[in-house]
């Protein structure tokens, strides 16, 4: 089954990709053949630091590959659910008790960022919205307990 990704979400991650192959490897290379140009390479920290930066920056680069490759990527802009929440959809949710409002978008586990109000669809929180309308309540298991919000307002933004 292909992972599910936001147009906004694939062009980040496309993004990092590009800086990845165009500006950091080639830093890392140049780094490498500095540090090897100091001589003895096995007590040469500054070689294996950037040998080590290198690894990683490989092994990112062939993760975001493989993840765009495989992921079926959605313009929630087009989505037509109407009030009913499906993958894509900005959710604003108010705590019954506290009146609090949290404002929060279903996206691809790949592109979740909390600080960002972007949870994943494999989340308990975007699991428990699927399927839900606006004006709806729901119960989310939260550390300190349950939390009871209300679905305030449902939006398919690009």
């Amino acid at each position: 089954m292909r992972a599910p990704m936001t147009l906004k979400g694939a062009q980040r991650l496309r993004d990092e990709l590009d800086n990845l192959k165009t500006v950091k490897r080639p830093e890392v290379v140049a780094a490498i053949a500095e540090a090897r140009a100091h001589g003895d390479l096995k007590e040469n920290a500054e070689y294996h630091a950037a040998r080590e930066q290198q690894g990683f920056i490989e092994g990112r680069i062939k993760q975001l590959e493989g993840e765009l490759s495989h992921a079926e990527v959605i313009d929630v802009a087009k989505l037509n659910a109407g009030s009913r929440i499906v993958f894509g959809a900005t959710v604003t949710l108010a705590d019954v008790e506290t009146d609090e409002e949290k404002r929060y978008q279903i996206v691809g586990d790949l592109e979740a960022d909390i600080k960002l109000g972007m949870i994943a669809i494999s989340s308990p929180v975007a699991r428990a919205l699927i399927g839900k309308h606006e004006g709806d309540a729901i119960t989310i298991d939260a550390p300190a307990g349950q939390r009871e919000y209300e679905i305030v307002g449902v939006e398919y933004l690009g």
